[in-house]
């Protein structure tokens, strides 16, 4: 399958002064992955202000004139001056205002990287980790990085592309590298991976007072129906509808301490036919009646 079967548009919001754009962004979307290659002149102190609804990494590959920028995280900030010949790679978080001033630069080439994480993350079979993709840093200096960024930037030039994988393989790279990102833990014989329980298991107990197809969770997992259940069986001991009722008995236990309601409300609020069905489920699960196991909490 061609690597940039699923594309992003970046969101981007720019309040910016004193660029004048040279030529033609140079533009290329892989698999989550938008990366744009800029060309600008630049006034004295061209700058602005930059949003994204998604986490970026922007590269400095050349300059001409000066070579100071100042970086800061509010309008209101003296910012640092730093070097781009030295300092040039700086990843934003998704929705961090970030304002930059080049203070002397009269011509600059950049890399844009945008990153759909959630889609990111499903194709690398990992949770991402929040904290590190909340963290910005800004001027910071990587060789391998620069690298990657330098090649990147050449493929989306190229008049003539290489196959999609190449382009693919390199983004997906400096985003394993940019978040540091180790391989997965080995899966559980004939269970899924943490990941896959993970979302399989939330969204059973957001949506656990509906009906839930086993085909919804197996989509969530990439994974056929039957191949999803009986992974899901090994890794938690029941099967997905099993663990569906004991979201539903955890529901119902709240509603029992917090309100005077009737069994019958209850039962109806919490996804069961009738009393009968809630009370049959309810006894399975916890060994006693609703009734019962009300008392032996308030008494």
């Amino acid at each position: 399958m061609a690597a940039a079967a699923m594309t992003f548009q970046p969101r981007m919001n720019n309040d910016i002064r004193g660029f004048s754009v040279i030529g033609d962004l140079h533009r290329r979307s892989w698999n989550g992955i938008v990366a744009d290659v800029w060309s600008v002149d630049c006034a004295p102190s061209a700058g602005g202000r930059y949003i994204s609804a998604d986490p970026r990494l922007f590269v400095m590959l050349e300059a001409r004139g000066g070579r100071n920028c100042n970086i800061r995280i509010s309008p209101k900030d003296i910012g640092t001056v730093q070097d781009y010949s030295r300092q040039a790679i700086s990843y934003v978080p998704a929705e961090m205002e970030l304002w930059a001033e080049a203070l002397d630069i009269e011509f600059a080439r950049h890399l844009d990287v945008h990153f759909n994480v959630d889609h990111l993350g499903a194709r690398l079979q990992q949770d991402l980790d929040a904290r590190r993709l909340s963290t910005p840093r800004l001027m910071f200096s990587d060789p391998r990085l620069l690298g990657l960024a330098h090649l990147i930037a050449a493929e989306c030039a190229n008049p003539q592309p290489l196959h999609d994988l190449y382009g693919d393989g390199l983004a997906v790279a400096l985003f394993i590298d940019l978040m540091q990102l180790a391989p997965p833990p080995p899966r559980r014989r004939g269970g899924l991976a943490g990941w896959q329980l993970r979302r399989a298991t939330g969204h059973i107990e957001e949506h656990c007072l509906r009906n839930i197809r086993l085909g919804e969770l197996a989509a969530l997992a990439g994974l056929s129906p039957s191949h999803f259940s009986h992974a899901f069986k090994a890794s938690t001991g029941m099967a997905p509808h099993q663990w569906q009722m004991q979201a539903r008995i955890e529901r119902a236990k709240t509603m029992l301490m917090k309100a005077d309601l009737p069994l019958t409300g209850i039962a109806a609020e919490t996804g069961f036919s009738d009393q009968a069905h809630f009370t049959r489920v309810f006894r399975k699960t916890v060994g006693t009646t609703p009734a019962n196991w009300k008392k032996s909490r308030t008494d």
